[in-house]
Order: C-alpha cells, then structure tokens, then sequence
C-alpha cells in the first residue's frame, strides 16, 4: 500500500478499521514520518534545560499517544495535534524531574503573572492534557512563540544562527558545515545559550529582562 498518496487523517481513519497488521503499518508510517519533528521539538526542549536523547524517547511516546487519540472529526488537523501531544509529553517528562525545583520554563510562566496560584493555574491550563481545543492550539502556540521571541533578545547574532539551525533538527557538524565553523564553536554557542536561559529570572521584574 502506498500510503503516501493518503493525507495523515485518512490514514488514521483507515488504521481504525484495519486488521492488526495494517494498523501496525501505519503506526510505523506515521511515527517515522513525524520523527523530524520530535527532533526538531526535543532540539528546543534541551535548550531549556532537559537531556537530548531522553526527550527524543520521550517526544516519540507523545506521537505514538497523538495517532491513538487523535479524533478525525474536530477541525484541528493531526500534524497540529501531533504537535501539541509531542510537546506536551516532553514537557511533562522534563517537570516530572524537575519537580523538587524551578525549571526556567516555570520561571517563564512566572513572566505573566507573580501570584503563585494564577501562575499554577496558568500552567496546569496550558499542558493539560484533557484540553485540546482549537482555542487552547492558539494559546499554546502563542505562549511558546512569546517565550523565544523574548530568548532571541538576549543571544548574540551568532546564538540566534545557531539557535535558529538548531531548532529546524540539525546537527552539531550540519550547522557547523553551513556556518563553516568549527562543531566545536557551535557547541559552545549552544551552551552559552542554555546558560542564558537557566540564568533568566522574571521574578525580579513584571516585564522580561532586556538583552544580557
């Protein structure tokens, strides 16, 4: 079967009504086909502080929970849905071993507001995961954009080319060939990045801090 010539919410539908070894083809079609994007995503979560390999593992478990649960009848479109489920499922893991301390992602929460119940609520609105509206895509999607949009002001030109590369999946030696700089320099720029953002403290202001 040619499943390329299928959108991915046909190939859903078509998976919930196939045998055991059809649907399975099609789990496996799905999960290879959106791993770039649980690179790409777990790329961003290891900036903010977790473990690369253990937030591809843990992306992959959210895309495999994104193609079970996925309802073919909302509006929403899967890779949207994948989207979310694969955040989620990284965030969750990086907060479940984070637990005992601030993460600078809660530091980030703290941006919109200082009291610590509106700020729980506010995070417990924002991953969970019984919430997957429409309007809760845009709110996410709009919180996570606000928080590099603020990153960004605070890297130099160099951080923000390597962030950049970085973000879209790519490697060490693949934004060093494309910089023509040493892996070794693109190394240190993205610790230098993460460093940056494991030092950022809203709570000494109402408004985030301008450029370090």
């Amino acid at each position: 079967m040619n499943y390329q010539s299928l959108t991915d919410e046909e190939l859903i539908l078509r998976s919930r009504a196939a045998d055991a070894q059809e649907c399975a083809e099609i789990t496996d079609y799905l999960l290879a086909k959106f791993k770039p994007l649980v690179r790409s995503m777990s790329n961003e979560f290891f900036i903010i502080g977790g473990d690369s390999d253990d937030l591809i593992q843990e992306g992959m478990i959210g895309l495999f929970k994104a193609i079970r649960d996925y309802d073919v009848q909302r509006e929403t479109s899967f890779s949207t849905f994948a989207n979310l489920c694969v955040r989620r499922q990284i965030y969750s893991a990086m907060e479940a071993s984070n637990r005992k301390k601030h993460t600078p992602l809660n530091s980030y929460i703290s941006l919109f507001s200082d009291d610590e119940e509106e700020k729980n609520s506010l995070e417990e609105h924002l991953f969970d995961e019984t919430t997957v509206s429409p309007e809760q895509l845009v709110i996410e999607q709009e919180f996570w954009e606000e928080f590099y949009q603020e990153l960004w002001k605070r890297l130099s030109k160099l951080e923000r080319e390597v962030l950049s590369l970085y973000r879209e999946g790519r490697s060490y030696t693949e934004i060093a060939a494309i910089m023509n700089k040493d892996p070794k320099a693109i190394d240190n720029a993205l610790q230098r990045i993460r460093k940056k953002v494991s030092l950022w403290n809203f709570q000494e202001s109402e408004h985030a801090p301008s450029g370090a």
